[in-house]
């Protein structure tokens, strides 16, 4: 008899219709999966199989807009979830009011946007967790706890959802009963099985489960979902494919991508047009051809995009893969190939008089501390030859013990990706803020770019001395929203490091570093407007019409157990426009 081994997971909910949403499962066995809601919308799916396993993602239709209905799976007849004896509330699907934007002057819901990254998922050993609460479990928790709390409508999780490379000491014992660890690739992943592993460790929490069937997800991988500074050069990438085991941990890692977070990014009528999905789910046994498809993709990253585009009302959102379309040759380096960034070109600029706030998801901070900037410039230089064969050499190693591999150290990109969000910015269908959403580097903090010709900076408040979008300045507000980690650590040495990354003298070294290396001056420069702040942590981005606040809250452990205590609340529109009744809640 089949059961329900992992989900469902409420993945995409349809923003335009509001009518039609998806749900991801894992079944025990073959079976057909049923979503049954209370609103009456149902849908039903075959599961398809990999590697032994067993999903489905079920497309519910009919669903009531402007509503929450509870819902839940059955296979065959028998329901699955929730479970008997739950304790927690139901799961539900909430849809958005189809309320046009100039009915009645009526302005669109708010819409409240969670995201974090770098989620170490394991539970603590012995009661004491050294990496402090886990902020996902907290929230999960006091939204269980308090059926009244405010909700994110979606859940953005930049990045490092698994940790392949680290793995706690529970799925170490689950990889010695099926292999010797004495042997490459040791206490790190392996297979597509030990894949399955991460995502049972990173989605069973009770809490978390619930979380993720009933708030809809998107989801973008970082290094960790395969390796730490995955695909950093052309000469860490010809080390690493000389490896035994490299081959299969790179080919399961992209299909277990594909399976757990790629599908339920995806569009009911992305998911129909899709090859790849449609030829798994026709086959009995799916994995040679996941497998294929994975395999072909590490030959050639161009083959596949795993950016995608996400409409909430007036709200764009643009994940951008910042880790496999990246084109390592040396004379040729960019973070995104030739065709992946005419898609987000596209994806930017299509339309803009249909959004009201951009936001680009890119797991990468595209602006760090202002001498983190100037040592990965520097360091891209001296791996290009600036300054002879010696220093290249030099720049390679320092590259990858330093993690020099951010945009930064992508200079033409960088360059390119900060025109198109002045772009994005300028003009008379200008959004009120285009906002890059990052995490990775084990802190949070806001950035604010300032173009050369900026009297006043990007977001100026209407009646400044210069024009909005005056001298190519954007009109828009444009900023930096860096959060992570939603559950890791950070050494005392590397905290010290960034905060002095934005002192005068860090900035004075990396004039320095620039000189040296014969870098151009970066098109903009940039101040800190916020942070940095440590620890566990999620921001939400509250966006109302052409209104926007910003909320920063941490996980603490007090006595009555983990709590999310605000750290920052801050509208990032000027006051006249500030968020009527924003709570202070978090």
């Amino acid at each position: 008899m089949a059961g329900l081994r992992l989900g469902p997971l409420l993945r995409y909910v349809d923003w335009e219709s509001g009518a039609t949403a998806t749900v991801w499962v894992e079944a025990s066995r073959p079976c057909t999966v049923e979503v049954r809601c209370a609103d009456g919308a149902s849908g039903a799916s075959p599961t398809f199989s990999v590697a032994g396993h067993h999903y489905a993602l079920v497309v519910v239709e009919g669903l009531t807009p402007g509503s929450t209905t509870a819902y839940e799976v059955l296979i065959g007849s028998r329901r699955v979830w929730p479970p008997d004896g739950n304790r927690l509330p139901p799961s539900t699907i909430t849809t958005p009011s189809p309320t046009p934007r100039d009915a009645a002057g009526a302005e669109p819901d708010p819409v409240r946007i969670a995201f974090g990254s770098c989620r170490w998922a394991a539970a603590p050993g012995g009661g004491h967790d050294p990496a402090g609460p886990d902020a996902l479990v907290t929230l999960a928790a006091r939204l269980a706890a308090d059926p009244g709390a405010e909700r994110p409508d979606v859940l953005l999780l930049l990045g490092d959802q698994v940790y392949a490379d680290e793995t706690s000491g529970a799925t170490r014992r689950r990889l010695a009963a099926r292999r010797d660890l004495d042997e490459p690739p040791g206490t790190e992943i392996a297979d597509y099985e030990e894949y399955t592993y991460l995502y049972d460790e990173s989605w069973r929490d009770a809490e978390v489960r619930w979380l993720l069937s009933t708030v809809p997800s998107c989801m973008i991988f970082d290094d960790h979902d395969v390796i730490d500074d995955w695909n950093t050069s052309a000469a860490w990438q010809r080390d690493m494919r000389a490896l035994p085991w490299w081959h299969e941990r790179i080919v399961s890692g992209l299909m277990s991508y594909w399976v757990h977070q790629h599908l339920g990014n995806l569009s009911p009528a992305e998911l129909a047009a899709d090859p790849v999905y449609a030829a798994v789910r026709a086959s009995p046994d799916g994995t040679e051809t996941l497998r294929r498809f994975a395999a072909e993709t590490d030959a050639d990253p161009a083959r596949t995009r795993w950016s995608y585009r996400r409409v909430f009302g007036r709200v764009r959102l643009v994940m951008v893969d910042t880790r496999a379309a990246r084109v390592l040759a040396e004379e040729r380096r960019a973070m995104l190939d030739a065709e992946e960034a005419d898609w987000l070109r596209d994806a930017v600029l299509n339309d803009p008089s249909s959004y009201d706030h951009l936001l680009v998801g890119s797991s990468l901070p595209w602006l760090l501390p202002p001498l983190v900037h100037d040592v990965e410039r520097w360091n891209a230089a001296l791996c290009a030859g600036v300054r002879g064969q010696r220093w290249a050499r030099l720049g390679e190693k320092l590259r990858r013990a330093s993690d020099l591999e951010h945009w930064a150290a992508f200079p033409e990109s960088f360059d390119r990706f900060t025109e198109l969000l002045r772009e994005a910015g300028s003009g008379p269908d200008a959004p009120a803020t285009v906002c890059v959403l990052s995490g990775d580097v084990h802190h949070a903090y806001i950035a604010e770019p300032r173009w050369p010709d900026s009297g006043a900076g990007s977001g100026s408040a209407p009646g400044a001395d210069s024009a909005p979008g005056a001298g190519g300045s954007p009109a828009s507000r444009v900023l930096q929203l860096t959060c992570s980690p939603v559950h890791n650590s950070i050494p005392r040495s590397i905290r010290t490091g960034f905060r002095f990354g934005w002192s005068r003298a860090g900035r004075r070294i990396g004039r320095l570093l620039s000189r040296h290396g014969r870098n151009g001056r970066p098109p903009v420069t940039w101040g800190k407007a916020g942070g940095p702040w440590f620890g566990n942590q999620l921001m939400t981005l509250t966006l109302h019409g052409r209104k926007s606040a910003l909320t920063l809250v941490q996980a603490k452990a007090t006595r009555q157990g983990a709590q999310l205590e605000a750290v920052l609340e801050r509208s990032l529109t000027p006051e006249s426009e500030a968020i009527s009744g924003h709570s202070t809640e978090c």
